[in-house]
């Protein structure tokens, strides 16, 4: 896999030291501080926040600044949506003045509620529009602005080449594309070769994204397109360390910090059960943590019972849900290893 080596160097976008070419995706309701955190810690080169909606974060609502505010590691990205130029100008500036590195403008969401808004990967149905986005928050920061979009919105409109070509003459640095039209959402496979016709558009780093979840599959995505690094997003679901161990075997090095027995693992979800409630309080907290606890349940615990998931997924006291987390992840671990021997 000589092509996984490349991944190991760093990347400079716009002035930005980049350590290595594996990046977290930015997953709304996903992505939050508690698991950008672990996923830098693991290794991952870049992690990005959550999509941030340029409108609400302009008239200060609730919950925006948790999604911007710096969580103290070295390279700060926040990744913006929106389809007013003067909101996505002034989203750009509020997210700089909170320590941002980076904006990225989201052009590749396919949500309906994003892109019945006339956001996301809508905005690839306008580029006219959507290159006045690109020149607000160019024009509204002094920090590196980047764009992650789709191939198009559909096979009748592949026009990620041209939106990355008008994209970097107007001064964006690097581009992400997600190997699939708007129209796919995540049907099928993700079309990793066309991405190497935005490459072939552009002299700015570009990043490809979809379907990679191994260092086999990293090392041909970079083959097939032709990218200068890798984002990855739905396999960390269940596993921060996603990234962290590609970039760390591209290295050929050892994975950071991953759990490695049962007992390392409950304490490891559990922790970030705890972080996620410290961040939005108990009620919140309790409701954005089911669905990470769901995934890791369904990667970790698949033989867990009914009645154990809905304990765990249900309950509103922490401390029997960090019990049951433990009973599941420990306690059957070591029943399975005694069947097993026995």
């Amino acid at each position: 896999m000589a092509e996984l080596t490349t991944l190991a160097s760093p990347l400079d976008v716009g002035g930005v030291r980049i350590r290595n070419r594996v990046f977290l995706a930015p997953m709304s309701g996903i992505t939050d501080e508690p698991f950008r955190q672990r996923a830098h810690a693991h290794g991952a080169g870049l992690v990005v926040s959550e999509m941030v909606a340029s409108g609400e974060l302009a008239k200060g609502r609730a919950g925006c600044d948790l999604r911007i505010r710096h969580s103290g590691l070295p390279v700060h990205m926040v990744q913006l949506a929106g389809r007013e130029a003067v909101h996505m100008g002034e989203g750009a500036r509020i997210a700089a003045g909170e320590g941002a590195d980076i904006i990225d403008i989201n052009m590749g969401c396919p949500a309906k509620k994003v892109t019945g808004g006339y956001a996301g990967s809508a905005l690839m149905r306008d580029l006219d529009h959507a290159l006045s986005l690109i020149e607000a928050v160019v024009g509204a920061v002094s920090v590196p602005v980047t764009v992650k979009m789709r191939l198009g919105w559909d096979e009748s409109a592949l026009n990620a080449p041209m939106l990355a070509r008008r994209a970097e003459q107007a001064g964006v640095r690097m581009v992400t594309v997600h190997g699939r039209t708007r129209c796919q959402f995540y049907q099928g496979r993700a079309d990793w070769r066309a991405i190497a016709r935005v490459k072939e558009a552009v002299s700015i780093p570009v990043v490809a994204n979809g379907d990679v979840g191994s260092a086999e599959e990293a090392a041909t995505i970079l083959e097939q397109s032709g990218a200068d690094a890798v984002m990855i997003g739905r396999a960390h679901y269940g596993a921060p360390w996603t990234a962290g161990g590609i970039a760390t075997a591209a290295a050929g090095a050892s994975a950071q910090a991953v759990p490695r027995t049962p007992q390392a693992l409950a304490d490891y979800v559990v922790s970030h059960y705890e972080d996620m409630l410290s961040l939005y309080g108990i009620e919140s907290g309790l409701r954005q943590a089911r669905k990470h606890l769901g995934w890791y349940l369904d990667r970790h615990a698949p033989d867990a019972s009914a009645e154990q998931r809905k304990r765990i997924l249900t309950s509103f006291e922490p401390g029997d849900v960090a019990a049951e987390l433990r009973r599941v992840l420990v306690d059957r671990a070591q029943s399975t290893s005694l069947r097993s021997a026995a």
